[in-house]
């Protein structure tokens, strides 16, 4: 299969306004590919789209190789849209099983799941006494019944507290490895998605944005060169003579540069009665390149 996800002019309106325009995606499998865009970018219609819930105004998807909704498509896929729908008076091991007779799933895909999720030993625990983080690893197994081709998790860290979200953060990293499965993963903790995601799919107001791998964002513009010099007004008066883009932060320089162009601007300081104490590359997490595509759009 050459695609988990595929678009082609994917577009979604409702009445006058368009909030999915002509999406050209491109997922490729046993990935885990980020999903990001801002609040109202049309990533929850999107979400949408793919899954079958809605369908597009024009354009064409394929999920797995088939049209979304399609029965052999949706066996195939585990989906975990922010918080879970969850019985709260009967077990996790309940709620799996319940689940597991709808869809005639073996008995012993129980055991597997809640192994991955690590909710072993609180399987015939009340789901009420769960806490937020317990919960979310429940909804995380109920996806994982059947063992799908590809999870669709929206907002999967959603409230929950810094060890919630590092439980959750570990799960999905090993999620392609132990289970074969492609992860599609909507969330806005820009922190958290460049610790688990290797591939990206960013979307403003509707439209693609960037697509490929998380290194690549940006790429041009990733590194910034921060310098310690004698004299600021100085130095930042040389660089902009150069055409470099440049702005001061506490006591140190910040340069708009790639770090191989580091000789040169230290050349250039030099040369220009600057004394120069320190030059370090610094690269630009994943927010400040996502912020700057934003920007540019």
């Amino acid at each position: 299969m050459e695609h988990a996800i595929r678009s082609k002019d994917l577009t979604r309106s409702f009445g006058k306004i368009t909030v999915v325009h002509g999406l050209n995606l491109q997922v490729r499998p046993g990935a885990i590919t980020a999903f990001l865009g801002p609040n109202g970018a049309g990533k929850t219609t999107t979400i949408s789209l793919l899954l079958g819930l809605i369908k597009a105004t024009s354009g064409s998807c394929e999920v797995l190789g088939l049209p979304p909704g399609h029965p052999l498509a949706l066996a195939q896929i585990g989906a975990l849209v922010e918080s879970p729908s969850l019985y709260d008076h009967l077990t996790g091991m309940e709620n799996l099983e319940i689940t597991r007779l709808m869809r005639d799933h073996p008995k012993v895909e129980l055991d597997r799941v809640l192994k991955l999720v690590n909710l072993t030993g609180d399987a015939n625990r009340p789901v009420r006494e769960y806490s937020l983080g317990m919960r979310q690893r429940l909804g995380m197994a109920l996806a994982l019944m059947g063992q799908p081709s590809l999870l669709i998790l929206d907002e999967p860290t959603n409230g929950l507290d810094p060890a919630g979200i590092q439980d959750m953060r570990e799960l999905i990293r090993g999620l392609p490895k132990e289970t074969g499965a492609s992860v599609f993963l909507s969330s806005h903790l820009l922190a958290e998605v460049e610790q688990v995601a290797g591939d990206l799919v960013v979307i403003h107001k509707g439209r693609l944005r960037y697509q490929g791998p998380m290194e690549q964002l940006g790429a041009a513009d990733q590194a910034d060169l921060i310098l310690r010099v004698g004299n600021t007004a100085l130095a930042q008066s040389i660089l902009e003579t150069e055409g470099y883009r440049c702005r001061e932060v506490e006591d140190r320089i910040w340069v708009r540069a790639q770090a191989a162009e580091a000789p040169r601007v230290a050349a250039c300081l030099v040369g220009g009665g600057c004394d120069l104490y320190e030059l370090t590359p610094r690269k630009a997490n994943l927010e400040a390149r996502f912020l700057a595509l934003l920007e540019e759009a």
